[in-house]
């Protein structure tokens, strides 16, 4: 009856007393009979399929019984409406007093009709808000597809296409920059994904022009590192400072590959322990950014020359003039240049006062470089916390226990933390909050969440000198 019913009466009932179901049902066919005549006589129009059967529920609680009454019909809306009218006309359910009153008339064929609107329009959003793509979206989904499809393996490493038959491949750290080289069009790219260089790449190495292009960060300089002792080396490229080969468009990568340096140059003029920043800026130094070469430096190069890698764009005069045998040649030039200034200078110091000068100098300065407070608080067994500035100058020290709380109480907050002791959660948790960039510890303790945005390492990573 309820698929075909066109109307549900929905009444609601009240008696003075304790009824059941059995006594309101016998009650409404008992006090409409004969009421509205044949036709609408409720046992005959349920008889013929037109009135569905009775619902009742009711419920008694301290001698009163409340509930409600459904029942379906499929006649029209004028009979339904008169026959809700007669079933008002109960007034007795049993020996107890009863009312029962029409709380509504629900056409059935209207809550259909919502349903169908409610689902249409679910169906609307769900089925075609997918098709409602704009160009961009379009090609996007297609640049994803061919770079998926491209993306292969190289003895298990994330690796294009042209890895296995291409004469020169590009080395980088992880899948997502083969994905972004792949999308570039560059599709002899191999991921290493780690620091830990496998097998199979450094095996590639021996027999292929190498590019080892790698992030802007210290993880790229120890990959590097790395690469180097276990593989061979033709080039390098880093992407800009604090930045991911993956991160970069299209021009700024082949920007970046148009100037890739000798990998002898570099290992000449930047320390892979040293601080990524410094060993990027040693990378970028070319003719056009250098100082004039001192006078030493002009002799060595005009000694008789050394065997010199292929010259390529990035790399400059200022590196050749340095040479394969000059370490440090800039910092030592300026610094004999200085000395020959000093003594061409009439009102020059004599030899013995310059050197008492310097003797006195050297006793009152304290350590000029990160290395030195390196060697100075955890090579020398202080059991202390040292906070620097950005300067590397002294800001404050403490207990090595106490260091958080140091750090937590700076005022300026510090650069860098010098400790001898080992580094932990709550130090990286207090230096992220205060700041800091960098914490150099005699060990690392175990961390849960390493902060991101502090460089954190132990003493053994800087190169004590």
């Amino acid at each position: 009856m309820e698929d075909t019913s066109k109307y549900l009466i929905h009444a609601d009932i009240s008696a003075d007393g304790v009824v059941e179901r059995s006594d309101v049902v016998g009650a409404i066919y008992g006090q409409t009979e004969g009421l509205l005549g044949d036709e609408l006589d409720l046992r005959d129009l349920q008889q013929s399929s037109k009135v569905g059967r009775i619902e009742v529920e009711i419920e008694s609680n301290g001698g009163q019984s409340v509930g409600s009454v459904t029942i379906a019909t499929s006649i029209d809306k004028v009979a339904t409406a008169t026959l809700a009218a007669a079933l008002e006309t109960l007034d007795r359910i049993g020996p107890c007093r009863a009312e029962l009153e029409i709380r509504d008339i629900e056409d059935v064929r209207a809550a259909k009709r919502r349903r169908v609107v409610e689902r249409a329009q679910e169906l609307l959003h769900d089925a075609f808000g997918e098709g409602a793509m704009t160009s961009e979206e379009i090609l996007e989904q297609v640049r994803q597809s061919v770079r998926v499809a491209d993306i292969t393996e190289y003895e298990g490493q994330p690796a294009g296409p042209r890895v296995v038959d291409s004469d020169a491949v590009v080395v980088v750290e992880g899948r997502a920059d083969v994905l972004t080289l792949l999308e570039y069009g560059v599709k002899n790219a191999v991921a290493v994904d780690g620091t830990n260089v496998p097998e199979a790449v450094a095996d590639l190495t021996a027999d292929r022009t190498v590019t080892a292009f790698l992030d802007g960060d210290r993880g790229g300089h120890l990959i590097l590192r790395e690469l180097a002792q276990v593989g061979d080396i033709d080039y390098v490229a880093f992407a800009p400072d604090g930045t991911s080969v993956e991160d970069l468009t299209r021009e700024e990568v082949f920007a970046v590959l148009r100037e890739k340096t000798p990998y002898e140059s570099v290992a000449e003029r930047a320390d892979p322990e040293d601080d990524p920043a410094d060993a990027a800026e040693a990378l970028a130094t070319d003719g056009s950014q250098s100082p004039s070469p001192p006078a030493d430096a002009e002799t060595e190069a005009a000694s008789p020359p050394t065997p010199e890698s292929p010259s390529t764009p990035g790399t400059g005069d200022g590196a050749d003039a340095a040479g394969v045998d000059g370490a440090e040649p800039l910092r030592r030039g300026a610094a004999e240049a200085a000395e020959a200034v000093t003594a061409s200078t009439p009102d020059a110091e004599s030899d013995d006062e310059q050197a008492d000068s310097a003797d006195e100098d050297d006793a009152d300065a304290g350590p000029a470089t990160l290395r030195d407070h390196v060697a100075d608080v955890i090579g020398a067994n202080r059991g202390v916390a040292r906070l620097l500035d950005a300067d590397a100058e002294t800001l404050s020290e403490a207990p090595a226990e106490e260091a958080g709380d140091a750090v937590d109480d700076a005022d300026p907050a510090p650069a860098v933390v010098v400790l001898d002791g080992t580094a932990a959660q709550r130090l990286a948790d207090v230096a992220a909050d205060s700041g800091v960039e960098r914490i150099v510890a005699a060990d690392l303790g175990a961390f849960t969440k390493r902060p991101t945005s502090v460089r954190v390492h132990a003493a053994d990573d800087i190169a004590l000198q």
